[in-house]
C-alpha cells in the first residue's frame, strides 16, 4: 500500500471510532446557546487558529450564530502576547468580550491543554474563566482530551489510534466534525451556496 492509502485507511478508522453521541450533545448544547442569545467564542492556536477562523465564518453564515475567534484580531493578539505573555492572551480577550453564562467557548486543540506540562496554558486559563462565569464549554480535541475534556459540557475526543499521526488526524478530523456541526439540522439555518443551486 502507498502512504496515501495507509493515511486514508487510518483516517476512516479514526473517524469511525469517534463517539457520535458526544457530537450530537455538542450540537444540542450549541443550539441551546444560540437560542438563549449567547455568543460562541472559538479558541485555537497554530493550525487550530486557522480552523477557528473558518468555523467562525460558517457558524455565522450558515447557523446565524454570533461567533468570534480571538486569533482573528492579529493586532490585539500580538499586543497582548507582547505586553502580557502568551498564557493570558485568551483569558484577557474573553474578559474584554464580557464572557458570561449565556455564552459558549469551543476549543480546537490537539492536546486540549495541560497546565502542569505547560502545554496550551492560554486554553487552560481561558477555560478556568469560562467555568467561573458559567459559560458552556465544548471541545474538539485529540490525545486524551487534556484539560478541555475534564471541564467541558461536551467534548469530542479524536481517538489517537495512530501515534505517528495524532496531530494530522486530530486537526484534519476536527474540520470534519465542525463542518458536521454547522450542517447539523439542530444548527443549520441557511443553505450553503452549491447545495442551494441544485
Amino acid at each position: 500500500m502507498t502512504f496515501t492509502e495507509h493515511f486514508v485507511d487510518e483516517s476512516i478508522a479514526v473517524l469511525r471510532a469517534i463517539d457520535a453521541a458526544t457530537v450530537e450533545r455538542c450540537a444540542e448544547k450549541l443550539a441551546e446557546v444560540r437560542e438563549r442569545g449567547g455568543r460562541l467564542f472559538i479558541l485555537g492556536a497554530g493550525g487550530s487558529a486557522g480552523h477557528a477562523s473558518h468555523a467562525v465564518n460558517d457558524f455565522r453564515k450558515i447557523c446565524d450564530f454570533e461567533a468570534y475567534a480571538p486569533t482573528d484580531n492579529v493586532s490585539e493578539l500580538t499586543a497582548r502576547t507582547n505586553d502580557e505573555g502568551w498564557e493570558s492572551t485568551f483569558i484577557e480577550w474573553l474578559r474584554g468580550s464580557r464572557l458570561d453564562g449565556d455564552d459558549a467557548v469551543l476549543v480546537f486543540s490537539v492536546g486540549g491543554g495541560d497546565a502542569e506540562r505547560n502545554v496550551s496554558p492560554n486554553i487552560v486559563r481561558a477555560l478556568e474563566l469560562a467555568s467561573e462565569r458559567g459559560a458552556t464549554i465544548l471541545g474538539i480535541v485529540g490525545r486524551d482530551g487534556g484539560y478541555t475534556a475534564k471541564v467541558a459540557d461536551a467534548c469530542v475526543v479524536i481517538p489517537p489510534l495512530y501515534g505517528d499521526h495524532v496531530t494530522p488526524h486530530t486537526e484534519g478530523l476536527c474540520a470534519v466534525i465542525w463542518h458536521l456541526l454547522v450542517t447539523h439540522p439542530a444548527l443549520a439555518r441557511v443553505a450553503t451556496k452549491w447545495e442551494s443551486t441544485r
